[in-house]
């Protein structure tokens, strides 16, 4: 079972660009992120009782958690929906955070102890190359300068925020970790939300399905499933996978929506597929 972890996760999290856009054109990106992770940290507390697992634990690794949680579900999530609410192109945020095992490759070594090889060297550009070759640039597109700005910081949150999860990944339970990281992004969003936003959300029917996508099936599902594996393996093999997400989204996006997958796209899904698998395998 084990072994199927990570495609699920590439699929569930694939599946989460083609429900942001949904969301974000019927609310505010810090309102919906402060619903969503409220509601998936009630989920994770009740998980933590039906376990048995106690809530009350060190307070130091309750700040790590939360700590944890604002990278992940506030920089990164936030960045991302913020960025996509503006304007910015999907696919050249996607192009832009997909850096994230190049950075993390990088800081693995010093901070924490890990030896990357030039194997998986070889995968990482291979993959961000495959990558780059399915979302493509479209130059004429315009980019908002605050889009960017914020894509290239949740980047820079989801890169650390990983590292950061490595170092703490032994101190608690999955279930009780993910409660309190769903609670550092909601605590996050509601500060944004009252301090810089102006919180709306429509309950349409398109919001309340992509919306409840994205808490079962992307942060129960996907986000537990990559804590379960930056805990089993190293970061920098573990975050490899990320560049097989760009190409199944574009593979969903054709399939669900009727956008066009073509045999460049094809070519970059395959070249991504062997960076990964040079890139993680033993």
């Amino acid at each position: 079972m084990v072994r199927i972890f990570p495609f699920l996760f590439i699929l569930l999290w694939s599946s989460a660009f083609i429900t942001t856009k949904p969301i974000v054109d019927n609310s505010d990106p810090f309102a919906a992120l402060a619903f969503r992770f409220f509601f998936v940290a009630i989920g994770f507390y009740f998980f933590s009782i039906f376990q048995k697992q106690s809530i009350f634990v060190n307070k130091k690794n309750i700040f790590e958690s939360i700590i944890s949680g604002v990278f992940f579900h506030g920089f990164y999530l936030g960045g991302v929906f913020y960025s996509i609410s503006i304007g910015m192109p999907t696919s050249i945020a996607a192009l832009i955070v997909t850096l994230q095992p190049i950075l993390t490759n990088i800081l693995a070594v010093p901070l924490l102890g890990e030896k990357v090889t030039s194997k998986q060297w070889v995968g990482v550009l291979l993959g961000f190359f495959g990558a780059t070759i399915v979302l493509g640039i479209d130059v004429g597109k315009e980019i908002p300068q605050l889009g960017l700005i914020a894509t290239i910081i949740a980047l820079l949150a989801i890169t650390l925020s990983t590292i950061w999860q490595k170092k703490i990944s032994n101190n608690l339970s999955l279930s009780v970790n993910n409660f309190y990281q769903a609670l550092g992004g909601f605590l996050f969003h509601v500060l944004v939300i009252i301090f810089f936003a102006k919180p709306y959300i429509e309950f349409t029917k398109t919001f309340i399905i992509a919306m409840s996508h994205q808490i079962f099936l992307v942060s129960f599902g996907a986000f537990t499933i990559l804590m379960f594996l930056i805990k089993k393996d190293s970061a920098s093999k573990t975050v490899s996978i990320f560049f097989l997400i760009p190409a199944t989204s574009a593979l969903m996006a054709w399939f669900f929506l009727g956008e066009n997958f073509t045999f460049i796209d094809l070519t970059g899904f395959l070249i991504a597929s062997i960076g990964v698998y040079i890139a993680t395998r033993d």
